[in-house]
């Protein structure tokens, strides 16, 4: 199992909090700087979280290489949005958190109110609210968020896994969206932290999963994660290959019962509509950029009663279905947080992910902002 976070020493007082905190802020495309900024305070509705963990994800390496998002983030701005700690500050009205409890701060929260939360799609939600900030010291968690979607850790739950609530919730919510029943035989395209996470859901949920993977090491974690059957795919291969190998782990080699693709490119999501049956489910998880464009032989999709399907972000319910799973210790956590390492190697543990095709190994790294040693003892 790997090391785990341990517990920060709870601020007894928010009027000890420092005035100045060390913290990543974004500038632009592979601009992230390690700075010096103001802690901040809580304001009514608030909470203020002393950071033990921040993940990094692909959407914040996404951002990084970018230098923005749309929705979530514009510099310059504080950075990351996977994390768990403890309440170092509470604002006026808040009733629920005390200073000193283990908490896990969502990244976003619906309204509530609109046309699509009123239809059970709050994570389409016409004003859904992002919180970044979460590689830093200490990290303000807005009012709506605390309200809607803050959740309590128990004592014997480690943080750093705790942290890996809100990637697993959009995992869920993808398998959820593909209505799959005990059983099925589910595909998953991708090895990268959600391709694996998605491989793992299936398998919980009682399907017989076919991993489609590129590299030596998410062939051995797809296996350890659930995977029935892993199709590797080599430099030697061509699409028709892959899909072709997928077909031959299904019964008459009629295809998969629901193919989810987790790669985000046009020809994987082409290649998960060929792999799946007759009136079966094609789920693309995977966002590729705006533009993108791919083409889809419309008699397939007719005669073969396919079912097209996308799925973006996740619920509240979500979020707190993915937490208990993970609480409850049917998610291999460990599996998950491949190294850990201090705010001041961010930008390095970002350039080991985007080389991770070398060698596959890098899944997530647990950035520690306020010094906790990966063997389990508190750095002051």
């Amino acid at each position: 199992m790997s090391p785990t976070v341990p517990d920060l020493i709870p601020t007894a007082d928010a009027a000890t909090l420092p005035k100045t905190m060390t913290a990543a802020v974004l500038y632009g495309q592979e601009d992230v700087r390690i700075e010096q900024v103001e802690v901040p305070r809580a304001k009514p509705g608030e909470l203020i979280v002393r950071v033990s963990a921040a993940l990094t994800c692909g959407t914040d390496l996404k951002v990084f290489r970018r230098g923005y998002h749309a929705k979530m983030i514009r510099p310059p701005a504080l950075f990351g949005h996977e994390l768990a700690g403890i309440v170092a500050e509470v604002g006026e009205g808040v009733s629920e958190f005390a200073i000193g409890d283990r908490v896990v701060p969502i990244n976003s929260a619906p309204c509530g109110d609109c046309y699509f939360c009123e239809r059970h799609q709050e994570n389409l939600c016409e004003d859904l609210i992002f919180n970044n900030g979460a590689y830093a010291e200490y990290m303000r968690i807005t009012p709506r968020i605390v309200e809607k979607n803050t959740l309590l850790a128990p004592s014997d739950l480690p943080l750093e896994f705790a942290a890996l609530t809100e990637p697993l919730a959009c995992a869920l919510h993808g398998l959820q969206d593909s209505h799959p029943r005990h059983g099925d035989t589910v595909a998953v395209i991708g090895g990268g932290p959600l391709g694996l996470m998605l491989i793992h859901a299936a398998a919980l949920y009682g399907c017989r999963v076919i991993a489609v993977v590129k590299y030596d090491a998410q062939v051995r974690v797809a296996r350890a994660l659930g995977a029935e059957h892993v199709v590797q795919i080599l430099s030697s291969m061509s699409s028709n290959d892959v899909t072709r190998a997928v077909r031959e782990l299904t019964p008459a080699a009629r295809g998969v019962d629901i193919a989810i693709e987790a790669v985000a490119r046009p020809e994987t999501w082409e290649q998960a509509v060929d792999m799946v049956r007759n009136g079966g489910v094609v789920n693309f998880f995977g966002g590729p950029e705006t533009g993108t464009h791919v083409q889809f032989d419309t008699n397939r999709l007719h005669y073969g009663d396919l079912t097209l399907k996308a799925t973006f972000h996740h619920t509240p319910a979500i979020c707190r279905e993915a937490f208990h799973l993970i609480a409850s210790g049917k998610v291999q956590a460990d599996q998950f947080i491949t190294g850990h390492a201090p705010l001041a190697d961010l930008k390095s543990a970002f350039a080991r992910l985007l080389d991770r095709g070398n060698d596959g190994n890098h899944i997530k790294t647990a950035i520690l902002p306020n010094g906790a040693h990966p063997l389990g003892k508190a750095v002051r």
